[in-house]
């Protein structure tokens, strides 16, 4: 395999190189295929992306290990991506999903708690203020990890700060979940 230049997120871009009897020269006429590469422009690139290619990802998938980065503008592509991991996180029944769950490296997560009347929240770079009270555990899920329950030591209340999918920032202090 040959190596080229260092990538921003400081892996080496490369390609491989395979064999030609491998490969069906009539449905893939390069017999190159681009790894590193693809993957990181895909992941840090441009927010160009096919809502409804994505789906959730479970580990150990490499997209999950990596810091999301904010999202500097709401967008109508923001909205459909939100829109599109809302849906994803119904259909695994799941009450929370985050952006870098479905290989998107962006500080956004989606949720519902499931109550009646409860409401779908979009929050766009949010950050955890003022928790109060101790620690208490609580028995919790991911749907990265289907299957898998783990004990989750969390302040019984929390202020989260974000922003919502009309750009506008809001603070919501909550006790429940």
């Amino acid at each position: 395999s040959g190596h080229g230049p260092v990538c921003h997120c400081g892996k080496a871009w490369y390609t491989i190189e395979i064999p030609a009897s491998t490969v069906n020269r009539s449905a893939h006429p390069t017999a190159t295929a681009r790894t590193h590469a693809s993957r990181c422009e895909a992941y840090h690139g441009p927010m160009s992306v096919d809502p409804a290619s994505l789906s959730i990802l479970r580990y150990p998938h490499p997209a999950l290990l990596r810091t999301a980065r904010p999202v500097e503008e709401v967008t109508d592509e923001t909205r459909a991506v939100a829109a599109r991991m809302l849906e994803l996180m119904r259909e695994a029944r799941g009450v929370g999903l985050a952006a870098p769950q479905v290989g998107l490296a962006w500080r956004m997560f989606v949720a519902n708690s499931g109550g009646e009347d409860e409401p779908d929240r979009v929050y766009i770079n949010p950050a955890l203020r003022d928790p109060q009270g101790g620690l208490e555990v609580h028995e919790e899920g991911c749907l990265s990890l289907p299957d898998v329950l783990g004990d989750v030591w969390r302040p019984p209340t929390i202020t989260i700060e974000a922003t919502d999918l009309d750009g506008r920032s809001f603070t919501l202090t909550n006790s429940e979940l």
